[in-house]
């Protein structure tokens, strides 16, 4: 009896698990990073996503206290921060390179080759797949056109601009200090265009700078009389973005110090030899620093997504791109809504935190629950400028009692401690709460044994 053969049953479809989104971040300022470490924490440590951070540097320093680092009141790398050592200890992948192109239909990056000090290609361009990209590269410089302002202005746009000052600064105090005659009117003469909270900061700064030096033997140089600094704003008070009286504090101390204070200054054209003025006023100067304003970079405009006349990318309440569901931007570089109006929400460093905050409780929620995205809401917290060595003045704001709103304005040392806090805050972010710990009394131990100032 023959048996009848029949065929062994279909085995059941064995479903893949779909791979995890790639979520890709550019720029590692202090938006970005503090995007890139929450959701290296909520979604890259279980595999939820795979996060990774692109930067053109090796390294992180908090951008308000590039002013800092130029007078040479801090060292660029003792609070610099590795990106490639950061990316371990917080679950996410850095990639070092420059944004160069976006081909939203394949949903890819495209990165610019690096060359060696030698001009060779050290890192040949490449191809960077995304399923959510967020944009992140901060702000440069706006010369608003004016003529020269490239040739002959100083920037403060990224640490290595602010190290350059620095180098600079200081080699014209020894060339001072050793010289055979006493430095001559205009040598050691310092032009600050622009009025805002980095034109102010840095004023403040030198002055307390120069004191500094003549302690550590720069005995022949006089401030009072050998170091000239202008500071110029082309509006009729300086740092517009905060209130009135925050102003005319500002004004009040940088005089007292004896900067020479220019608003409703319009400036038209840099020279080798100086500044020029629309009311036909030249200042003579032997530093020109450009401090007068932000814009976003230029090739974001070349990507093919809306931008404002600022460069910024155009974003919904959500951060995302108005153009691309995929495509989001926070910090300097997005025209986020401020919620009143058509107004956008300026550039600050408390926005792009906010911002991240958001973003990485969003996406968090989305990648691994599926709901929807949050839109974002901007709290004022108030700001703070600081005016050098031991004082600053800011605003506070916030709700007292949860019921009524207040305002309050502080100065000297309250708010110099205050304003300090903002960039521990900034690395509570980043490192959490007991590095932080651990990185504040390092601090206060060891300050007494380092110099106050970068001297070389």
């Amino acid at each position: 009896m023959s048996q009848i053969q029949t065929d062994p049953p279909p085995a059941p479809a064995v479903h893949e698990p779909a791979p995890p989104p790639r979520i890709v971040i550019v720029g590692g300022g202090a938006g970005g990073l503090e995007l890139a470490t929450r959701l290296g924490h909520r979604l890259g440590r279980r595999g939820h996503a795979e996060v990774t951070l692109v930067d053109a540097s090796l390294t992180h320093l908090w951008k308000p206290l590039l002013h800092e680092v130029a007078s040479g009141t801090l060292d660029s790398q003792d609070d610099e921060v590795s990106f490639l050592a950061h990316a371990k200890r917080h679950h996410f992948r850095f990639q070092l390179g420059t944004m160069a192109g976006l081909d939203r239909a394949r949903r890819t990056l495209l990165l610019a080759a690096i060359d060696d000090e030698d001009g060779h290609i050290m890192i040949p361009g490449r191809e960077l797949p995304y399923d959510k990209l967020i944009v992140a590269i901060g702000s440069v410089s706006n010369d608003f056109g004016v003529e020269g302002v490239r040739e002959h202005c100083l920037f403060l746009d990224s640490r290595e601009q602010a190290d350059r000052f620095q180098h600079i600064f200081l080699t014209h105090f020894i060339k001072a200090q050793t010289q055979a005659v006493p430095p001559g009117e205009g040598q050691m003469k310092v032009a600050l265009i622009g009025g805002g909270a980095t034109g102010v900061e840095l004023a403040a700064e030198l002055h307390h700078v120069s004191r500094l030096l003549v302690a550590y033997g720069f005995d022949r140089i006089v401030p009072e009389r050998d170091l000239k600094l202008v500071l110029i704003e082309a509006a009729e008070r300086l740092v517009p973005a905060v209130p009135e009286r925050i102003s005319q504090i500002a004004e009040r101390e940088l005089r007292r110090i004896g900067v020479e204070v220019h608003t409703g200054t319009l400036v038209t054209r840099i020279t080798r030899e100086g500044v020029e003025t629309r009311n036909g006023v030249c200042f003579p100067a032997r530093f020109k620093v450009w401090t007068a304003g932000i814009r976003a970079p230029c090739f974001l405009s070349t990507l093919g997504l809306q931008t404002n006349r600022s460069g910024q990318l155009m974003v919904r309440p959500t951060l995302q791109s108005v153009d691309d569901d995929d495509v989001f931007a926070i910090g300097d570089c997005a025209a986020c809504p401020s919620g009143v109006g058509t107004t956008i929400l300026p550039p600050t460093a408390q926005a792009a935190h906010q911002q991240a905050l958001l973003l990485a409780r969003s996406l968090a929620g989305q990648v691994r629950k599926g709901r929807p995205l949050e839109a974002f809401q901007f709290v004022n917290l108030g700001g703070f400028v600081s005016l050098g060595g031991h004082t600053a003045t800011g605003t506070l704001m916030g709700n007292l009692l949860g019921k009524v709103a207040a305002t309050l304005i502080i100065e000297g040392w309250l708010a110099r401690f205050t304003y300090r806090l903002l960039y521990r805050k900034h690395q509570w972010a980043i490192h959490g709460g007991v590095r932080t710990v651990l990185m504040v009394l390092t601090d206060w131990a060891t300050r007494r044994g380092r110099a106050r100032l970068k001297l070389h």
